[in-house]
C-alpha cells in the first residue's frame, strides 16, 4: 500500500471524505492534489480548483497536472454536488432537480473518466477510483429516516448504481491499457446526525457504528496502490457489514 511519489488527483478533496483522503495519501508517501470547486489554482500547495460538472475546468487540472508533474497515476471521483432541494422526498422534489443532480453527479463522475482515461490510455497506466454507495447497491430502509428532517434521496440511488456500472464498464474498456477501474462504497458516515438515527442505524451494522471518514480513507490508498495491480472493475464494500443482512 505504498503510493510513494504516485500524482493522484482527489475531486471533492476538501470535503468530509476527500480531505481525509488526500491526507491518507500523502501519509503513504503519495502527491495529492486536492481539487475542489472551493480550492486555489496552486499546485506548490497541493491543491486546484475543479467543477466537476464543467469539461473546461477538468481539462484546466489535467493540463496543469501533466505539465507540471508529467502523468496523473491515480483519479479519485469524490465530489458530491446536490441541488439546495435534495433532501425532498421523491414525490416533492421538482423533477427538474432531478435532472440536475443526475446531470452534475453522475455525469460530472462520466466526464472526469472522459478526460481523464485517454490520458491514462497514452501512459499505459493508471487507478481511478469511483466513489459510490451502499445505496448503489441495495434499496434503504425508510423505517430509518421515520421522524427525520431527512431521507435517503431518490436520485442518489440511480446516481450511485450508475457509478457501479460505468466503473465496470470502463474497467473492461481500458484493461487492455493497463488501468484499473474500482469502485468503492462507503456505508453511513457519522456526521453530527441525530442521536435516534445514529443507534438505529448501529441496531442494523454487524459491527454496531456508523462509519467514519478514517475507516473509508484506508481502502482508497489500497485501490489505488500497486498492491492492487490485479484488482479491476470491483465494487468494494466498506459498509461495517451493512449490505450482509
Amino acid at each position: 500500500m505504498d503510493l510513494q511519489d504516485k500524482i493522484i488527483v482527489v475531486t471533492g478533496g476538501k470535503g468530509l471524505l476527500g480531505s481525509v483522503f488526500v491526507q491518507h495519501i500523502r501519509d503513504a508517501g503519495g502527491i495529492a492534489i486536492c481539487a475542489d470547486i472551493t480550492a486555489k489554482d496552486d499546485l506548490e500547495k497541493g491543491e486546484y480548483g475543479l467543477d466537476i460538472r464543467s469539461e473546461k475546468s477538468v481539462d484546466k487540472l489535467c493540463d496543469a497536472v501533466m505539465k507540471k508533474y508529467k502523468r496523473i497515476d491515480g483519479w479519485v471521483n469524490n465530489a458530491y454536488p446536490k441541488s439546495d432541494d435534495w433532501y425532498k422526498s421523491f414525490e416533492d422534489m421538482p423533477f427538474d432537480s432531478w435532472r440536475e443532480n443526475v446531470d452534475s453527479h453522475l455525469n460530472g463522475y462520466a466526464l472526469c473518466c472522459k478526460v481523464v482515461l485517454p490520458r491514462m490510455k497514452k501512459q499505459k497506466s493508471g487507478s481511478f477510483l469511483n466513489i459510490a454507495s451502499i445505496f448503489g447497491v441495495i434499496g434503504p430502509d425508510f423505517h430509518m429516516y421515520e421522524g427525520m428532517s431527512f431521507t435517503s434521496p431518490a436520485p442518489y440511488a440511480a446516481i450511485k448504481g450508475g457509478i457501479i456500472q460505468m466503473t465496470r464498464y470502463f474497467a473492461s474498456l481500458y484493461g487492455q491499457d493497463g488501468i484499473r477501474v474500482n469502485a468503492l462504497s462507503p456505508g453511513g458516515i457519522f456526521h453530527g446526525q441525530p442521536k435516534e438515527f445514529v443507534e438505529r442505524y448501529a441496531k442494523k451494522t454487524p459491527l454496531g457504528r456508523m462509519g467514519t471518514p478514517e475507516d473509508i480513507a484506508p481502502a482508497v490508498v489500497l485501490l489505488l496502490s500497486d498492491a492492487a495491480s490485479y484488482i479491476t472493475g470491483i465494487n468494494l464494500l466498506v459498509d461495517g457489514g451493512w449490505t450482509i443482512i
